[in-house]
């Protein structure tokens, strides 16, 4: 499967961005999708994951600005983002692995990952 991040872009502070990863090769239904980011000198983290039965876990501080929501006949899931933070910003990827239900926020267990799509916050 190959995965097409998009939607990223500058963004005032406060503002909302929703990012896409679509999907290609294959049915996206039974894939489990995070998000994950990276910011320039930092570890990458995860963001928020929804599995192929629809399971949603964010990282706790982006719980009620950032929602995660998949549209397989559309084969894509999307990231909302609102009131977005200077901190906010980075590369943001997302990753699919099969049926995967358990360890959603660990970048190790996905197999596949797109390239990923900048996303720029200014003060």
């Amino acid at each position: 499967v190959q995965l097409q991040a998009s939607g990223g872009g500058l963004m005032q502070a406060g503002g909302s961005l929703r990012l896409s990863c679509a999907a290609s090769g294959r049915t996206f239904g039974r894939d489990s999708v995070a998000w994950f980011r990276q910011a320039p000198g930092k570890e990458r983290e995860f963001v928020a994951a929804i599995s192929w039965r629809n399971y949603i876990t964010y990282e706790e501080s982006l719980e009620g600005r950032f929602t995660i929501s998949r549209d397989n006949a559309k084969n894509t899931v999307y990231l909302q983002m609102n009131s977005l933070k200077p901190e906010d910003a980075g590369v943001y990827f997302c990753a699919a692995r099969q049926q995967l239900v358990a360890g959603l926020r660990l970048g190790r267990n996905y197999d596949y990952w797109g390239q990923g799509t900048q996303v720029t916050v200014s003060s």
